[in-house]
Parts: structure tokens; sequence; C-alpha cells
């Protein structure tokens, strides 16, 4: 759930609640950075827990998902892409990683290559908003519009208010929707996402993924 854009990192809060406890031979302070807000002390942080013979391989293939995340967040995608094929290496059932490695190869231009990754990702975990909004994105950039159109419809329906006010900001940013910021769903809401989606090149999030109050 391109994981992630800007400083957010939305797309990854399935992964932090999945953070397995790592074991005694990590400091408590090396894990707790690996899940920081702050991206360049979650690279240091994973990137120790990676390189510990200590830890196991649940704990491992979370590490190399969430440098992953960090690399993505500078745009670094080829990186982030290794880091996630390690972690899905171990754990070939890690839906987070699926999802978030699908995002990476759709903000590197290539989302085609990420299509089956997400696919795969819905089948573990059909309930999460954020995949649901991956594979839009990416069928929305393949010309599948009337399937990105239904995709953005369930990520809304799983996500609620949250992900209704953050396509809310995104369509007010491009133009498209002008009613309130409110996280309600509504006709104009609906309207303006079938308009996006019907263009390869819009999309319905806001730049960083946050939906920010104006400012005066």
């Amino acid at each position: 759930m391109k994981i992630q854009r800007g400083s957010s990192i939305s797309r990854s809060v399935a992964a932090a609640m999945v953070l397995v406890a790592l074991s005694g031979a990590v400091r408590a302070e090396v894990a707790t950075d690996c899940f920081s807000e702050d991206n360049e002390r979650r690279y240091s942080g994973c990137s120790a827990i990676i390189d510990s013979p200590s830890v196991s391989d649940a704990e491992r293939s979370q590490a190399y998902s969430m440098r992953a995340l960090s690399l993505s967040l500078k745009q670094d995608y080829g990186r982030a892409i290794q880091d996630y094929d390690a972690a899905i290496a171990i754990n070939p059932n890690f839906a987070v990683a699926l999802n978030n490695r699908a995002w990476a190869y759709f903000k590197w231009g290539r989302g085609a290559e990420g299509l089956a990754d997400v696919e795969r990702s819905l089948r573990l975990n059909p309930m999460s908003e954020h995949t649901w909004d991956t594979r839009a994105h990416i069928r929305q950039s393949m010309g599948n519009h009337g399937g990105a159109f239904t995709d953005y419809q369930q990520a809304m329906i799983l996500g609620g208010s949250r992900m209704v006010k953050l396509y809310q900001c995104g369509l007010s940013a491009s133009g498209l929707y002008r009613g309130r910021l409110d996280g309600i769903y509504s006709d104009e809401l609906r309207d303006a996402l079938k308009a996006c989606a019907d263009q390869t090149s819009c999309d319905p999030l806001p730049a960083d993924e946050e939906c920010r109050d104006p400012v005066s």
C-alpha cells in the first residue's frame, strides 16, 4: 500500500502492525529504529537487523521489507525492489511486501511488472484497502480504466472515511472535485473519481498520500 510517496509511510501501515518480537540479540532501540518515521533511522535500524547473525528468518524478512520502504521513499526503486525480493524469498506469502513491491514497480514506471505481485497480495489479504488502491493504479496505467475505477471503489469500501478523504483531497488538487473534504462518499466524488480513472496519467491520491487542511 503503495507503501509507500513523500514523507508518508501509509502504504506500510499494515507492515508496522505485524512487527515481530525481535530477539534479545537485537537491541530494542535498533528494532524501534527500523519502524521509525524517520527515514534515515529506519534504513540504518533495518540494516542492523538484516546484518545480525542472530535474528530469525521472519525478523530478517520484515527488516528487508521496511528497508525497502525506506529506499522507495528516496525514489531508489531498483534497490527497493531488491530488498523486497529478499523479503519475499524468505517469506513468499508476505502480502504487505508483495503489495509494496508492486507499488515500487508502479512508481518506477514499470507497473505491469507488479501486477502479478498485487494480485497475489489480494489473494492473501483481500481486506487491504492499500492493495486495492495499488492494483487500481496499475490497472489505470495499463489502460484498464474500468477495472481501475472498480478497484478504487473497493479501496473506499474497505478504507472507509480515511480513504474517501484521501481521494477527495487528491481529486481536489487535480481540479476534478470541488466538494467538501469530509470523508463522506458522494455522487460528486464518484464522478470525479471516474473521470480520473479514465485518464491514464491522473492520480486520485494527494502527492504525499496525506490529506492536509489548507492553510491561509
